[in-house]
C-alpha cells in the first residue's frame, strides 16, 4: 500500500507513536517532533477479537483519509447491524414457542391428558430455545467484533488527529480516546441488544391481536404510553448529559495539569488548590449528571408501573373474557407472556437512554474531530528540501486575544546558515520557534522551507526534515536509543549513533550502565534535566534533518553541556544543516552565523554575528552593521559577555 507520499511502505511495520504531532498514513510523531513507524497494510478480515484488534490497530494507521476512514467503517458497521437485527427478529420469533408451549398445555395435553403430544410439544419447545440461544450467542459475537473493529480502525486515525489537533498546545482532543472505548463499551452492553429488539415488538403485538383484539389494544396503549415517556426522557436528559460530559472533561484536564505539575505542586504544597480546581468542576459535573439521572429513574419507574400495570389488566380482563367464554385460560396466560415480550424492549430502551445519548455524544466528539482534521488534506511529496528558510513578515495574534504577539517579521536562512535570536521574556521568541516547526500557523506572512510553505508541505516528510528541541524537554517512557530515533524500529544502529555524535552525547551516555539500552522513566528518570536536554538535543538531529531549531537548547547545560553544544552546532554547520537557536546566554552566540533581536514581537535588528554583538555589550557597531530600526523601548537587551 501507498503512503501519502507515493512511496511503498512495508507491511506488517508497527503502528507509529504518538503524542505531540502525527500523521495517519505512515505513523505519528512523538513528542516534540519524534516521528513513529511508517504504516501497513490493510487488514483482510476479522481473525478474531484478540489477534484482529492487535493487528488492525498498526494497520489502520495507513488509512489515508479519515472521512473515508469514518464512512467505511460505518459502512462495515452497518452490515453488520442489519445481519445482528435479522438474528434478532429470529431469535424472538423463536422466544414465541414459549407461550405457544403454555397455551398448548393448558387447552391440549391437561385435557386430553395425552403423553405423546406432551413429548413432540416438549421437543419442539426445547429445538426452539436451542435454536434461539445460539442465535443470540452468534449476534453478542458478531456486536464484539463490530465494537473491536470500530475502534481498531479510528483508533489510529483518532489519535494522529488528536495529537496533530494538541500542537497548539490544548490536549484535550486526547480525550477523545476515551470516546472511542466508551463507544466500543456500548456496542458491547444489553442497551443495543434491546434497541435491536425493539422492531420485533409489532410481531409480538400482532400475536396479542390475534389472540382477542381487546388485549391487543391494552398493549397498543401501553406502547404508545411508553414511546411517549421514552421522548420525553430525550428532552429531560440530553441538556444535563451534555452538561455533566463537558464539566467532567474539564475535570479530567485539570487532573492532566496536576499529573504534569506534580512536582511544583509538591514542592509548593499546592495541592488543595489543584484539589479545588478539579473539585470544581468535578461537582458541576455531578449536579448535572444527578439532575438528568434523577429524571431519567422518574421516567424509568413510571414506564415501569405502566408496564406491570399493564399485565395486570391483561390477565384482569383476561378472565373476564374467559368467563363470557371468549378465551381459554391458556390463553391469557400466553396474551400476558407475549405483551411482557412486546413491551420490554421499550421499557429497557428507556432505562438504558443514558448509555445511547452518551455514545451518541461520543460517536458525535469522533466524527468531528476526524472531520475537520487538517491529516485529511491531501499534499505532494516533494524533493527533500535543503534548508532553505524564509520569513516574510509574519503576524501573529492568537485567537480569541486580539494581542499582537509576532508583528512583521522577516528573514532568510541559506542551507547550513544559523540564526540566535534573543530578547526579552515575553518577546515571542518560542512562539516564532514553534511556528517555524510548523506548530502553530502564522495570522498573516508566510513561512518557507525552500520556497514552499510549511502547511503545503507532506506532514510526514517535513517532519522527517525538521529537529525541533522545545523549552520543555519530554521523552518517552523507553530507551534512550529508542528516543534518539524518534521511536522508530525501522532505523539502523549506525544512524542512532550518527545522531548520538552529531550533538556529542555519546560520551555521556557511555556513563550510563546500560549505555543506549538506559532505560527512561515517564518522570525522565534517572536523567537529570541537562541530561534530557542533551538526548533532545540528539533526537532533534536524528535523520540528517536539513532545518533544526532549538529553543533554549543550553537553559539546563552546564559548562562541559554548553561545551559539547557549541561543536554540536559546528558539526551541523559542516553538514549544511541550518539551525535557529533561541537563547539567552552570550555563550552560544559565538557559534552562529547571524543574530536576530527580538522585542515585543517585533524585529529590532537582524545581522551578522559580529555586528550585533556590540549592540547586545552596549559598545557601537563596528562597521559594516545592519543597524537595528528606530525604536520606542528602552533598547535591545543586553547581554553581558
Amino acid at each position: 500500500m501507498k503512503n501519502n507520499g507515493g512511496t511503498q511502505t512495508p507491511a506488517g511495520s508497527p503502528v507509529g507513536k504518538a503524542v505531540n504531532g502525527s500523521h495517519p498514513v505512515n505513523g505519528a510523531n512523538g513528542a516534540n517532533g519524534a516521528n513513529g513507524a511508517n504504516g501497513a497494510n490493510r487488514p483482510n478480515g476479522s481473525n478474531g477479537a484478540k489477534a484482529g484488534a492487535a493487528a488492525a490497530l498498526q494497520q489502520r494507521a495507513a488509512d489515508r483519509d479519515f472521512q473515508q476512514a469514518i464512512s467505511g467503517g460505518l459502512t462495515a458497521a452497518r452490515r453488520k447491524f442489519v445481519i445482528v437485527a435479522v438474528f434478532s427478529l429470529c431469535a424472538n420469533l423463536l422466544l414465541l414457542s414459549l407461550p405457544i408451549y403454555l397455551f398448548q398445555l393448558s387447552d391440549r395435553v391437561y385435557t386430553s391428558r395425552s403423553l405423546d403430544t406432551l413429548i413432540m410439544l416438549s421437543v419442539v419447545v426445547v429445538g426452539a430455545i436451542g435454536a434461539y440461544v445460539f442465535l443470540d450467542v452468534i449476534r453478542r459475537l458478531i456486536l464484539t467484533r463490530v465494537a473491536v473493529e470500530t475502534e481498531s480502525r479510528l483508533g489510529a486515525p483518532v489519535l494522529s488527529a488528536a495529537a496533530k489537533a494538541a500542537q497548539g498546545g490544548i490536549s484535550r482532543d486526547f480525550q477523545t480516546l476515551g470516546d472511542l472505548q466508551q463507544l466500543r463499551a456500548f456496542i458491547t452492553g444489553p442497551v443495543i441488544l434491546m434497541m435491536l429488539d425493539a422492531p420485533v415488538a409489532p410481531f409480538y403485538l400482532l400475536a396479542v391481536f390475534l389472540i382477542h383484539p381487546h388485549l391487543g389494544a391494552i398493549v397498543t396503549a401501553t406502547g404508545l404510553a411508553l414511546v411517549v415517556i421514552g421522548l420525553i426522557n430525550q428532552k429531560l436528559t440530553a441538556v444535563p448529559f451534555a452538561q455533566a460530559n463537558t464539566y467532567a472533561g474539564r475535570a479530567n484536564l485539570a487532573a492532566d495539569a496536576m499529573a504534569r505539575n506534580s512536582q511544583v505542586i509538591n514542592a509548593m504544597g499546592m495541592i488543595p488548590e489543584g484539589v479545588q480546581i478539579w473539585g470544581r468542576e468535578t461537582a458541576e459535573s455531578l449536579k448535572a449528571h444527578v439532575t438528568a439521572q434523577d429524571r431519567n429513574t422518574y421516567l424509568a419507574g413510571i414506564s415501569k408501573m405502566v408496564r406491570l400495570s399493564t399485565q395486570v389488566a391483561i390477565l384482569g380482563w383476561g378472565a373476564w373474557l374467559a368467563l363470557h367464554d371468549e378465551l381459554t385460560g391458556g390463553m391469557v396466560i400466553a396474551a400476558s407472556i407475549v405483551a411482557s415480550r412486546a413491551l420490554a424492549p421499550l421499557e429497557g430502551t428507556i432505562e438504558g437512554w443514558r448509555g445511547f445519548v452518551h455514545a451518541r455524544s461520543a460517536y458525535a466528539r469522533i466524527k468531528t474531530l476526524l472531520q475537520n482534521s487538517p491529516l485529511n488534506l491531501e499534499r505532494l511529496r516533494l524533493p527533500n528540501p535543503a534548508g532553505r528558510l524564509t520569513v516574510e513578515r509574519i503576524l501573529y495574534v492568537p485567537p480569541p486575544s486580539k494581542k499582537v504577539i509576532l508583528n512583521g517579521v522577516s528573514f532568510q536562512l541559506e542551507p547550513g546558515e544559523s540564526l540566535a535570536i534573543v530578547g526579552t521574556s515575553g518577546a515571542g521568541k518560542s512562539t516564532l520557534a514553534r511556528m517555524l516547526v510548523g506548530s502553530i500557523a502564522p495570522t498573516a506572512g508566510n513561512v518557507r522551507l525552500d520556497w514552499m510553505d510549511l502547511r503545503n508541505w507532506d506532514p510526514r516528510q517535513f517532519g522527517e526534515s525538521v529537529g525541533y528541541l522545545p523549552q520543555d524537554v519530554q521523552l518517552f517512557p523507553a530507551s534512550i536509543k529508542a528516543n534518539i530515533a524518534r521511536m522508530r524500529e525501522d532505523v539502523s544502529d549506525a544512524a542512532i549513533f550518527e545522531a548520538a555524535e552529531l550533538a556529542d552525547v555519546h560520551e555521556m551516555i557511555s556513563q550510563f550502565a546500560a549505555g543506549y539500552e538506559t532505560q527512561v522513566l515517564i518522570d525522565g528518570s534517572p536523567l537529570s534535566g541537562g541530561q534530557k536536554q542533551r538526548i533532545g538535543l540528539a533526537r532533534a538531529f536524528f535523520g540528517n534533518p536539513r532545518l533544526v531549531v532549538l529553543d533554549e537548547p543550553n537553559s539546563n547545560l552546564d559548562a562541559a553541556g554548553e561545551m559539547a553544544l557549541a561543536r554540536a552546532l559546528t558539526r551541523a554547520k559542516d553538514k549544511k544543516i541550518t539551525i535557529v537557536a533561541i537563547t539567552q546566554r552570550p555563550s552560544l552566540l559565538q557559534s552562529v552565523d547571524r543574530i536576530m533581536i527580538l522585542k515585543d514581537g517585533t524585529a529590532q535588528a537582524v545581522g551578522k554575528r559580529e555586528d550585533i554583538i556590540p549592540m547586545l555589550s552596549g559598545r557601537p557597531p563596528g562597521n559594516g552593521s545592519v543597524p537595528p530600526p528606530p525604536s520606542t523601548g528602552n533598547g535591545p537587551p543586553r547581554l553581558d559577555a
